[in-house]
C-alpha cells in the first residue's frame, strides 16, 4: 500500500483521538497519509456537517471523496453515506471504536481491519437523515 489517503471520524483533531463511532456528525475528520506501511503526515478537518438538519451523513461523504480519501474509517456509516462513499470508490471499514486514530490507521495496515460492504443497520448511530437523531423510528 503506497500513497493511501486514509479519513477517520474522530473526537478531536489529531492522532490520538478517539476514533468516532459517528460518521456524518463526527467531531472530526482526520485524513492520515500513508505510504507504504508508515504514517507520513495528516490532516484535520472539522466537519461541518454535524449541524446541517438533515443529510449529515451525504455531506460528509461528499467532502470526505473531494478530499481524496480512499479508505474510510469509523464506528458506523448510515445507507446514505455509505452510497455515496462506495459510489465514489472509497473502501469503508465500520465496527471501529474503543482506539484511537492512530491505533485504527495501524490496525488497518496492519490487516486487523477488514472493509464492509453493508451500511451500520438502522439502530446503530443516527443515520436515518431526521436530523439529530430526534425523529421516530419506523
Amino acid at each position: 500500500m503506497s500513497g493511501v489517503k486514509i479519513a477517520v471520524s474522530a473526537t478531536a483533531g489529531n492522532m490520538d483521538a478517539m476514533v468516532d463511532a459517528r460518521f456524518g456528525r463526527c467531531a472530526y475528520f482526520v485524513i492520515v497519509e500513508v505510504e507504504g506501511n508508515e504514517i507520513k503526515g495528516y490532516e484535520a478537518v472539522k466537519n461541518p456537517s454535524t449541524v446541517a438538519m438533515r443529510g449529515a451523513g451525504i455531506q460528509a461523504a461528499q467532502m470526505i471523496a473531494n478530499k481524496g480519501a480512499e479508505v474510510v474509517i469509523a464506528g458506523n456509516v448510515g445507507p446514505h453515506a455509505f452510497d455515496v462513499l462506495s459510489g465514489a470508490g472509497l473502501k469503508i471499514v465500520t465496527g471501529v471504536g474503543g482506539v484511537t486514530v492512530r491505533e485504527a490507521v495501524q490496525k488497518y495496515l496492519n490487516g486487523e481491519l477488514r472493509e464492509t460492504r453493508t451500511p451500520t443497520p438502522p439502530g446503530f448511530g443516527r443515520g436515518w437523515g431526521r436530523g439529530r437523531g430526534r425523529g421516530k423510528r419506523w
